[in-house]
């Protein structure tokens, strides 16, 4: 189906936009003209920004309609392309990066939408591959901004995305059908700015605890006065007769047991994705490091987000048969798998490239379950709020990994080369950790209740009805 095909693209294409500029961090500050710090604000900010989105854009598509969110949030991505092209200077490139953030809720918008306007038979599947685009576009987006670095200009980055995002914003529009889901209600506005600056505070703390410390004031200030705004916006928000996240239904036992298996599953996703490309970057004098080109380490990368494409379908037939939440348990279990395999198989290229499709091709299952398992529970009128906090919850695993990976990395170094780098121990370290954390979703999965009830599935019928 066309509708299908063009929302995948277009998740592809946000999330690819979020790794677009990490092969040329380093270069970033001689670019943008300022110091190391600040310039890792451009894909701090975009994180932050994606975080914050991704369960407000669930909110406003399930009071005006999912086909207008999904076409905004494009527009959005195009306008945060445009002026990062444009620009050289910090500022404005921050400005662009915030927006390319603000689109990744079309992503969870996206995911809700299949339920309505796809057969029964080929739901999951689609569920399964709208899922997968998180993966899939921020592995390809790794060897692909890579490879046009080495061949141009920075900012034919940001023209690139700048493209696409006019295709996707063409695309969604014409391609998409305006089902009539909109649900009557108002927009939690002070509920929306409590979210934000709880959420931005708690994971600024993490996100920068690798450069602060994590014992240091600035780090626990910033974690303490997030949570603080969170309680207090919690206590809000239940209070509310139209809140922007009903918690209370994000309490039920099913909501919350998968939000927080997505945290740890989330965190496993990252760990690889962080661990692997520097230890195939190291130089070989090491002992340990595999001595490859940024592009080529892109490149040994790519085929692992291709698996998460490739077992959509593996994952939508598992959710047939057995379920999603035995679905999210197989593909936890193959992501804590992946690790194991790392941790033997660390000696060459391809050692890696194996453990890093295992690893993937977990994550390609588990991550098509979530979504599934939400939106079994929750009413059709807060499907897309409840997939968006459910996205948000892998986000916050995902900031926590790279936090804590970095953490490991930075703490634990040897000399080489007349540089600090981190030690085969580190990495091996590494691996545990994204295993543990793997394994722990799977624990946290079997304590999710068994399927949903009959008043569920009248709603899905209704709404494929009314599609």
């Amino acid at each position: 189906m066309l509708p299908v095909v063009v929302l995948c693209f277009g998740g592809l294409c946000a999330a690819l936009t979020q790794t677009l500029v990490i092969p040329i961090q380093s270069e970033l500050p001689g670019f943008l003209g300022t110091s190391a710090a600040n310039a890792a604000w451009v894909v701090t900010v975009t994180l932050l920004a994606g975080a914050v989105a991704m369960p407000v854009a669930g909110r406003l598509a399930d009071l005006f309609g999912k086909q207008r969110v999904l076409v905004t949030s494009s527009l959005i991505l195009l306008a945060g392309s445009l002026v990062c092209a444009l620009s050289s200077s910090l500022a404005p490139v921050l400005a662009g990066r915030a927006l390319q953030g603000l689109a990744m809720g079309f992503i969870p918008v996206g995911i809700s939408l299949m339920r309505e306007i796809t057969p029964p038979h080929l739901t999951s599947t689609a569920i399964a591959a709208m899922s997968a685009t998180l993966g899939v576009g921020g592995a390809i987006g790794l060897p692909l901004s890579a490879w046009i670095v080495e061949a141009g200009d920075w900012h034919t980055l940001f023209w690139v995305a700048t493209g696409l995002s006019g295709v996707v914003a063409v695309l969604t529009w014409f391609a998409v059908p305006h089902v009539r889901d909109a649900q009557p209600g108002r927009l939690d506005v002070v509920g929306g700015l409590g979210l934000a600056v709880g959420l931005v505070a708690v994971l600024v703390g993490i996100s920068k605890a690798t450069t602060w410390g994590w014992g240091d004031a600035r780090t626990l200030a910033s974690i303490a006065a997030g949570l603080a705004v969170l309680v207090a916006w919690a206590a809000f928000e239940l209070r509310q007769d139209d809140p922007l996240v009903d918690l209370r239904t994000s309490a039920q036992r099913p909501v919350l047991m998968t939000n927080v298996a997505a945290i740890a599953i989330g965190f496993g996703m990252m760990a690889q994705s962080i661990v692997v490309p520097q230890l195939l970057q190291l130089p070989e004098a090491t002992g340990y490091g595999l001595g490859q080109s940024i592009l080529a380490a892109g490149l040994w990368l790519a085929p692992g987000g291709l698996m998460m494409l490739v077992f959509a379908p593996v994952s939508s037939r598992l959710i047939g048969g057995a379920g999603a939440r035995v679905t999210l348990m197989v593909g936890a279990t193959a992501l804590g798998a992946g690790y194991l395999v790392a941790l033997v198989l660390m000696d060459a290229p391809w050692q890696l490239l194996v453990a890093s499709c295992v690893a993937c091709a977990g994550v390609g299952i588990g991550y098509a379950a979530m979504p599934t398992l939400i939106l079994d529970a929750v009413p059709m009128r807060e499907a897309a709020s409840a997939v968006g906090l459910n996205a948000l919850m892998r986000s916050v695993g995902t900031t926590l990994a790279a936090a804590v990976m970095g953490t490991i990395l930075t703490s634990r170094t040897q000399a080489a080369a007349g540089f600090e780098v981190p030690t085969l121990g580190a990495f091996q370290l590494c691996f545990v950790a994204g295993a543990a954390a793997a394994f722990l979703g799977v624990a946290i999965t079997a304590a999710i209740p068994r399927r949903q009830t009959p008043e569920r599935e009248s709603e899905r019928a209704e709404a494929r009805s009314a599609a």
